[in-house]
């Protein structure tokens, strides 16, 4: 009984209605449950879920990241020129195009904390000027041609598998950031993530250093988005409007996931598994002939669909069962009376930990 509670909660109903969509697609397609079909349906995912797993860490803790697809757009034009045709610079542009998201996602970080402009108009700023200067360095036109070295990160693969017949470099670069992604989680840094989105005072009257922690987050997001920039490169080409879409893209999938938009709750396998939900649908409607110019509507819809669904099954447990430790007002700034209960609803993520070692490893 508890397994199937579990199932339609908001974490588990992604799993569910990501079978029941594979399941379509192969009725529909049933060359689609060949495993090298599935292999490439895993490398056209991988970037996408990638990129939410960086809006994962934004998101629960309360924040949001609507620079992603432009900072897509800038790493993958900057790889296209300067690359060229010369395989020894692959390593020292990786390296480039590593060291400006983490400095976009620095800017982005210390705007939004220590400014205290909020995260939504900083990205959006931050979107703004990198689409812009993406568009000026190209003229809105593709350009750049990179090595195949570099491009063979993210069409490439091992070959001649016995079974798979082909793993792509992507599905593995995705197997190894998500499993480096749970373990940050389990971290004091991804604890601490959690608890400011729940309720970000009970983290600093606990000692806990919020505006470094979150604006980690960030760096996490724009690492995410710069790797997602390597894969699209060889698999999607050079083009302006590469990453076009992408932000969006992963706050559905990362919500689809069941994370509480307002930060302190989620999972980020869950997101990831949101990420693939959502290729699925799209690659279904294909196969049913709906207009790819209803895409933005059906993405909308999902949104709020599940937005609505979190929220309601949130309330049910509510009711049902032991108030389940919340702020208010989604860890903005709760009253910060002694007694008030959400003051202490970030405790439970804080207590293994202490706030003296929090200090110590952040």
């Amino acid at each position: 009984m508890s397994f199937l509670r579990t199932l339609v909660s908001p974490r588990g109903a992604v799993f569910l209605l990501l079978v029941l969509l594979l399941i379509a697609v192969m009725i529909m397609n049933p060359n689609f449950a060949e495993p090298g079909q599935l292999m490439r349906f895993i490398q056209r995912v991988a970037p996408i879920a990638i990129v939410a797993i960086g809006q994962y860490f934004v998101i629960v803790a309360g924040e949001f990241d609507l620079s992603q697809g432009s900072l897509i757009t800038a790493q993958v034009i900057i790889a296209g020129n300067l690359v060229g045709n010369d395989d020894a610079k692959t390593v020292p542009v990786l390296l480039l195009m590593l060291a400006f998201g983490i400095l976009v996602g620095l800017a982005n970080g210390i705007l939004t904390t220590l400014l205290k402009v909020p995260s939504f108009i900083v990205t959006l700023g931050m979107m703004l000027a990198l689409l812009g200067g993406a568009m000026w360095w190209t003229g809105g036109a593709a350009t750049g041609n990179p090595a195949d070295s570099f491009r063979q990160i993210g069409r490439g693969g091992i070959r001649d598998v016995p079974v798979l017949d082909f793993i792509p470099w992507s599905s593995l670069i995705l197997i190894g950031w998500l499993a480096l992604a749970i373990w940050v989680t389990k971290r004091p840094l991804g604890k601490l993530l959690i608890a400011i989105g729940d309720n970000a005072r009970s983290v600093d009257y606990a000692g806990g250093r919020r505006a470094w922690v979150t604006t980690q987050a960030f760096v996490i997001s724009s690492v995410s988005a710069t790797l997602s920039a390597v894969l699209l490169v060889g698999y999607a080409g050079v083009h302006p409007s590469v990453g076009q879409g992408y932000e969006f893209i992963s706050i559905t999938a990362v919500v689809l996931g069941g994370v509480v938009l307002g930060g302190g709750r989620g999972w980020v396998v869950a997101a990831v598994a949101g990420a693939f939900v959502l290729e699925a649908l799209f690659m279904l409607l294909n196969i049913l002939g709906v207009p790819s110019t209803l895409r933005d509507a059906v993405q909308g819809v999902i949104i709020i669909a599940a937005v609505a669904y979190s929220a309601v099954a949130f309330r049910a447990r509510r009711r049902n069962g032991p108030a389940a430790p919340s702020s208010p007002d989604q860890g903005k700034e709760p009253d910060p009376s002694p007694d008030d209960p959400a003051r202490q609803s970030a405790t439970p993520a804080l207590a293994t930990e202490g706030a003296t070692q929090i200090r110590g490893e952040q």
